[in-house]
């Protein structure tokens, strides 16, 4: 999160618009104030009981909802396991592209498209992507490539509670969450 926003802030500086991010879980209010301080202006918080344990259906439906509303140019969302199963559902719903997995993102000056680059063929290539006619510009960034800015506690911003339609008649439900014992590092994360 602290990268996207990061970057995030550099493309909104860019653009001259505000920085938004969406929390969605329950007992965020911490956290919400953090990624004001890492360069957020504007925080959608979405607090319930049932969002405490990530649901692709549930989130998905939530913030396409919010996309909807707000009308953002573009959402970035990070390349986690989460994300990756988030991202391409939004962007379906949304009719619009996805670009995944980017090590770069910039503005075109001239038509203030997002330049979303990502290795091709093997990684022997960078692809500069554009999204020009649908919106919002969707991309996910593969962590640990973008820079987080430092915080400014002093720094002020919104958190704004939208109403939402929480479905209650959902096909999938988490029943638990099973973490691994790992004995060694990562290698995604060495």
């Amino acid at each position: 999160v602290f990268e996207l926003l990061g970057e995030g802030r550099k493309l909104a500086d860019t653009l001259s618009v505000p920085l938004s991010v969406v929390l969605l879980g329950s007992n965020l209010k911490e956290q919400a104030a953090m990624v004001i301080a890492y360069g957020a202006d504007n925080v959608y918080l979405i607090e319930d009981e049932c969002l405490e344990k990530y649901n692709d259906e549930l989130y998905t439906d939530i913030f396409t909802q919010l996309i909807d509303r707000f009308k953002p140019e573009i959402v970035l969302i990070g390349g986690t396991t989460y994300g990756r199963s988030l991202a391409p559902r939004v962007a379906s719903r949304l009719n619009t592209g996805l670009t995944a997995d980017c090590t770069e993102l910039a503005i075109d000056p001239e038509t203030k498209n997002l330049l979303q680059t990502r290795p091709a063929f093997g990684g022997n290539l960078m692809a500069t992507i554009l999204c020009p006619d649908k919106r919002p510009q969707m991309a996910t960034v593969r962590p640990k490539v973008m820079k987080p800015t430092q915080p400014d506690y002093s720094r002020k911003g919104e958190i704004i509670c939208p109403d939402v339609i929480i479905p209650e008649d959902l096909k999938t439900k988490v029943v638990d969450v099973v973490h691994s014992v790992y004995e060694q590092v990562n290698l995604a994360d060495a």
